[in-house]
């Protein structure tokens, strides 16, 4: 088949592939898979997928625990010309059914220990096909692909043709399938090879989860693209991150990795003499943590900013040349991505202004997956989309080209008919001695609509007072923005991503 001028995302990543297929693409403690194998395995599922006639677009949902089969066969699903869905894997019962049900995948694959009610599931959403795949990479999906023949030819696609499904969390309702095309993620790639300076000789420390943006298309596509090397960790260990990092030139996480290297002593600049870039996101990095990493290691963290239905939007320079990397701020728009920063009737807001990040560009997708009329409410007359998000452009001290995330619009707490926005509050109680960290959430109030309140976690073994809080908030901030009542935990519930699910606070102290 000729591939010239083929969208595909498998014929884009494999282009950058080494000349020499021996080469290591992922080492796990255990084995080593060559460029070959991927290319192998990639084309031996890609055939067993057809193989089951299934029509073109077929959704192909996944809910496995990583390891690099489960990579393989996200590849062979869009080498194929197939839609891969990733699930989460502390998805239960209820959660999977209705992804089942929405989606109406052609084949479902999971872990063989749920394979009884996965099946159950899949029966009643009329998926046809389900297979098991492992963690050590057995199981049906694998003994099936044996027997298929390594030399598929990659499809061909347009690219505004769907190559994925990513469920947003669903924590304001009803989860909402964003869908992906082979333009949106190659054009983000690219992009991204350029931009962070990824190079052949490169080492990426790979341990997030491959169900999410964040690791399974940023991470691993910059490796792929750039015919690197990854080491294929199943989850954050510090033992075997202080392990491999001497050997490693990349490594991405969320910011509870970070915080933990720093909480052991083994972690040092030493350590890191091989590594180039660090890079945090998925949630925000605390400006405490960007310090101490920065004095500890050496290393100046890039923190950036994207969305399962945009992928990266934003990052914070990697070449120095075109400026400093800024705490606190999630840097400049990534080149071919546009975006702005407007008030509620779709106004500009002048720099150093609080609104709401508007974006557009090719990694931006098209809508939700059956959802046409929330589709059309995410997206202005004008073509651009309302990420949710509140930031500003500029500031203090900061270019206006850089944008800082303030909060998600639905945090927004409006008191006595004053905005307040849980960031500017958060960071200075977090500044404050003793406070590990803190979420500031907007609760009822008969008098005030919404009254302030302060969640916060304080250091091991120290003891806080919430009036001293208080008391010292009220120095450095308005009165309104002030929280009525302070509220102590050992720690802050999370997502599987590490952000803080303030609408689980919000319930939980709700009566106050």
């Amino acid at each position: 088949m000729n591939l010239e001028g083929n969208a595909n995302l498998y014929a884009l990543l494999s282009s950058g592939f080494p000349s020499d297929k021996s080469k290591t693409a992922i080492e796990t403690p255990d084995r080593s898979y060559s460029y070959a194998d991927i290319d192998d395995m990639s084309a031996r599922l890609a055939a067993l997928l057809r193989a089951l006639d299934v029509p073109d677009g077929a959704r192909v949902a996944v809910q496995v625990e990583k390891s690099p089969e489960a990579l393989m066969l996200y590849l062979a699903t869009i080498r194929a010309g197939l839609v891969y869905l990733p699930l989460n894997t502390a998805y239960r019962s209820a959660e999977v059914a209705y992804f089942l049900t929405d989606a109406e995948p052609s084949i479902v694959v999971c872990d063989s220990a749920n394979l009884a009610w996965v099946s159950e599931l899949a029966q009643k959403a009329g998926t046809p096909h389900v297979y098991t795949l492992d963690a050590d990479g057995s199981g049906s999906l694998a003994v099936a692909a044996a027997s298929q023949e390594p030399d598929f030819p990659t499809a061909s696609n347009r690219p505004e043709d769907l190559a994925a499904i990513l469920y947003t969390s669903g924590t304001t309702g009803r989860s909402k399938g964003a869908m992906l095309s082979h333009g949106n993620l190659g054009s983000n790639a690219q992009v991204l090879n350029t931009y962070w300076g990824w190079r052949q000789n490169d080492v990426l420390l790979h341990m997030l989860p491959i169900f999410h943006v964040h690791g399974l298309f940023v991470a691993s596509h910059g490796a792929l693209l750039a015919g690197a090397t990854m080491i294929w960790l199943p989850r954050l260990n510090i033992d075997q991150a202080l392990s491999y990092l001497p050997r490693s030139s990349v490594m991405m996480g969320v910011p509870t990795y970070y915080v933990r290297l720093l909480a052991d002593k083994r972690f040092s600049r030493e350590v890191c003499a091989n590594m180039r870039l660090f890079i945090s996101g998925s949630a925000p990095l605390l400006a405490e943590t960007f310090d101490a990493f920065r004095e500890r290691s050496g290393h100046t963290i890039l923190e950036r900013y994207g969305m399962s239905e945009t992928i990266m939007l934003t990052s914070n320079p990697y070449d120095p040349n075109e400026g400093p990397r800024l705490r606190g701020t999630v840097g400049k728009p990534l080149p071919g991505v546009s975006l702005r920063v407007v008030d509620d009737e779709g106004g500009a807001v002048a720099p150093g202004g609080v609104g709401n990040v508007q974006v557009r560009g090719p990694n931006v997708f098209s809508g939700y997956w059956r959802m046409p009329e929330k589709t059309r409410q995410e997206f202005t007359g004008d073509g651009w989309f309302r990420t949710g998000d509140l930031g500003q452009l500029g500031g203090q001290g900061i270019p206006d080209t850089y944008l800082t995330i303030v909060g998600r619009s639905k945090d927004l707490i409006i008191s006595g008919g004053y905005n307040v926005y849980p960031k500017e509050v958060e960071l200075v109680i977090d500044e404050m001695p003793g406070v590990n960290e803190s979420a500031v959430i907007g609760v009822p109030h008969p008098d005030f609509g919404e009254a302030v309140v302060a969640v916060v976690v304080p250091r091991e073994g120290e003891t806080l007072d919430g009036d001293a809080i208080i008391a010292q908030l009220k120095q450095s901030l308005a009165n309104y923005k002030v929280p009525k009542r302070v509220h102590f935990t050992d720690q802050l519930v999370r997502n599987t991503m590490g952000k803080v699910q303030k609408n689980v606070l919000r319930e939980r102290y709700k009566a106050l």
